[in-house]
């Protein structure tokens, strides 16, 4: 149990003038909406994602999101509010814990997000068109998803022998995608690409997604 004392403790070592305190929160699993909106305020969100993590690193995004209807649009009435309240131009990606049938926000990242990624190859729209549609001034692209998917990051603790050998991977499904971010020092934890899965249910494209990337391991 943390004391006052140690709160005056904690402030003076960080020997900061300003700090935010922050309570630590259970929930049930994070989820995020990402949301387009131009500069004349036209606003488009994607569906919310579910997002499983390994390590603080987003590790395994399904989309959609297993939530109710009422959830969906709370999420996403929540995530079109901020980003119209902060002026957003471009991509804005909320975060959101989910604790039962409440939804706290988490974090706000101003960008393409990583757990957007699977959009690329899942949707009409990916969130890269969407944030060139935004920028540019252009009517935003439809967003719907045209099938569940789910996504499985590539860290570079994979290369600790060299780089991977994928047709492992691509040699467990056909439907498996490999997508490289052509970085070229991978480090342990550090985001170097994904696999995508589209099938027909969420849960079994991320089955298929850790299976892949599991082979890679052999």
């Amino acid at each position: 149990m943390i004391s006052a004392a140690d709160v005056f403790d904690a402030w003076r070592m960080v020997a900061r003038p300003v700090c935010i305190v922050e309570k630590w929160q259970e929930f049930d699993f994070e989820m995020s909406v990402i949301v387009a909106r131009t500069v004349d305020g036209q606003c488009r969100a994607f569906r919310p994602v579910r997002n499983d993590h390994q390590n603080r690193i987003l590790d395994v995004t399904t989309a959609p999101a297993d939530i109710s209807e009422s959830m969906r649009r709370a999420a996403v009435d929540l995530a079109i509010a901020i980003t119209e309240s902060l002026g957003v131009v471009g991509l804005l990606a909320v975060e959101m814990f989910v604790i039962g049938e409440k939804i706290l926000v988490n974090e706000l990242a101003p960008r393409p997000h990583n757990s957007g990624h699977f959009s690329f190859d899942a949707c009409v729209t990916s969130q890269f068109e969407q944030q060139l549609r935004a920028v540019c001034g252009l009517p935003l692209g439809d967003v719907s998803l045209l099938s569940p998917v789910a996504m499985a990051n590539l860290l570079g603790d994979l290369w600790s022998d060299g780089e991977p050998d994928w047709s492992k991977a691509l040699a467990t499904d056909p439907r498996v995608k490999l997508h490289l971010y052509g970085k070229q020092k991978p480090l342990p934890g550090r985001k170097m690409g994904h696999l995508t899965v589209i099938a027909p249910s969420a849960p079994e494209a991320r089955r298929i997604a850790l299976a892949a990337r599991d082979a890679l391991d052999c």
